[in-house]
């Protein structure tokens, strides 16, 4: 068995790669990162250390362009502003819609894209990082079960029954996911989440709130904020 796994050098994602590289063998696992004109390079700095530390293949893939009509405020291009608190509060602002930092369809073309070349590099599955914190409240709709059954139907269908998707983390939590990865002795203080590109993680935006309960909830700081005031 091989495995792709999509790479972003977060959290979620590298527990992913630990997953899957603890069942299959580094050396039947390639990790995909997307740069997708984020307003930062830090996550892409991560997924390159962190793909040397397992020393797996590291494939890049740029679909900037894709998201060019987007405003999203992730994006490099985008005039809005990172909202500074956490996804529940701006879930309150939105209607029932995705919150601003919900890039369009992102994981839904990032899977395409993995499909592609997975199915190149003979891949028999796709792991990627979706969770049900992302999922409530429609923050991030594209990390939810009912996505995730649907694309993989569609992608176990347009590969010809080659190739299936795996979100092991769709119907947990962020917190039970860092409860794996410790078990799995996960490298988290290499790891960058934050939607803001500065030294060290911002500490207020979305992600970074979620992460650092993640952590509290087992006992423990961010190991990437003890790493970057080292």
């Amino acid at each position: 068995m091989r495995a792709l796994v999509l790479f972003s050098g977060g959290v979620d994602s590298t527990t992913c790669l630990a997953l899957a590289i603890d069942r299959y063998g580094k050396e039947n696992v390639t990790a995909l990162s997307v740069s997708y004109g984020q307003k930062h390079k830090k996550e892409i700095e991560a997924s390159e250390k962190i793909a040397q530390y397992y020393q797996v293949e590291h494939i890049y893939l740029d679909l900037e362009e894709i998201f060019r009509y987007s405003d999203c405020s992730l994006l490099s291009h985008s005039t809005k502003d990172i909202p500074q608190e956490s996804y529940g509060e701006q879930l309150k602002k939105t209607d029932g819609k995705p919150v601003s930092t919900y890039v369009p369809f992102r994981n839904g073309l990032f899977l395409s894209s993995a499909a592609s070349i997975a199915l190149s590099r003979k891949c028999d599955v796709i792991y990627y990082g979706a969770h049900s914190d992302d999922a409530a409240g429609n923050a991030y709709p594209d990390c939810s079960q009912a996505f995730n059954k649907a694309m993989g139907e569609a992608i176990y269908l347009g590969s010809g029954g080659q190739l299936r998707i795996e979100a092991p983390f769709v119907g947990h939590t962020k917190a039970e996911i860092v409860k794996k990865g410790l078990e799995l002795k996960v490298p988290y203080e290499l790891t960058w989440s934050c939607y803001e590109g500065g030294e060290r993680p911002c500490g207020v935006c979305g992600t970074c709130i979620d992460r650092a309960r993640a952590f509290a909830l087992n006992g423990m700081k961010d190991p990437a904020l003890e790493n970057s005031e080292a």
